[in-house]
């Protein structure tokens, strides 16, 4: 969490990178921050009573301009996603509004601890991509009930964006045709990501409900869907599956 001021000035350089996905066709995408931290797996606990500790006074002190989900996976990454409504956002400094309430010693301690914790961290762009997305019952990032998360990380090759992306509609066309109940949202890389990648999110309620709903939403779809994701991996460059949970225990709740 520590040097968000660096990375949102960074990403006032946003519109140099991304004019063609987001500048050109903003109603398609929703823009999101991510600061992501790779806790080393000892530390974990450590890790934990930090954020809850920042948290608290982010409640606290009701700095209502510091909201994010979090999510962690099971391999100890920990991500803090964030809404960005436009590109003035970026020079805001919200963390000084609560050094400023809290003490900046204090909030400068709380970061100090929280650096022992990780062996890296990212700060980038990711752009929920509402065409991709199958979610017929209107699109959320946090369905109710459903903390459970199943991520695939799909990278590609730039010159293969293109016949990717035509695979991933044809995923959602089966699935809509289909009437599958199976839900999940589509986000595209952006500015400052370590890669180009497609991930899909699905939220179920747990690990076995996961486990048995895909089971039933493969017999749904059935050998239709076989030509199309073999297709797909043609334009693949690495493929990756990571299960996690969100943690509204790590989240601000200021109203």
């Amino acid at each position: 969490m520590k040097k968000l001021k660096i990375f949102l000035l960074i990403f006032l350089f946003v519109n140099l990178s991304m004019p063609s996905l987001f500048g050109q066709d903003s109603d398609r995408y929703m823009l999101f921050g991510v600061h992501e931290d790779v806790v080393y797996p000892a530390k974990f606990q450590d890790y934990e009573k930090v954020i809850n500790e920042l948290v608290e006074n982010v409640n606290k002190y009701k700095v209502k301009e510091l909201k994010w989900i979090t999510t962690n996976t099971n391999d100890f990454r920990y991500l803090y996603v964030y809404p960005v409504a436009n590109m003035a956002e970026m020079d805001n400094d919200n963390f000084k509004i609560l050094a400023d309430k809290m003490g900046a010693d204090k909030l400068g301690d709380l970061f100090e601890r929280m650096d022992k914790c990780y062996a890296e961290h990212f700060n980038y762009m990711l752009m929920l991509d509402k065409k991709l997305t199958y979610m017929p019952g209107g699109i959320t990032q946090t369905p109710a009930g459903q903390n459970y998360r199943r991520f695939y990380y799909v990278y590609f090759t730039p010159s293969e964006a293109g016949k990717l992306e035509e695979s991933l509609m044809a995923v959602k066309d089966l699935y809509t045709k289909k009437g599958s109940k199976q839900e999940y949202r589509v986000y595209r890389s952006g500015f400052g990501a370590p890669g180009d990648f497609y991930m899909i999110a699905v939220a179920d309620k747990d690990g076995l409900s996961y486990e048995t709903n895909d089971a039933a939403n493969n017999k749904l779809i059935g050998n239709d869907a076989e030509g199309i994701f073999l297709e797909m991996m043609k334009h693949v460059r690495k493929f990756q599956e990571v299960t996690g949970r969100m943690r509204p225990d790590l989240e601000p709740s200021v109203k």
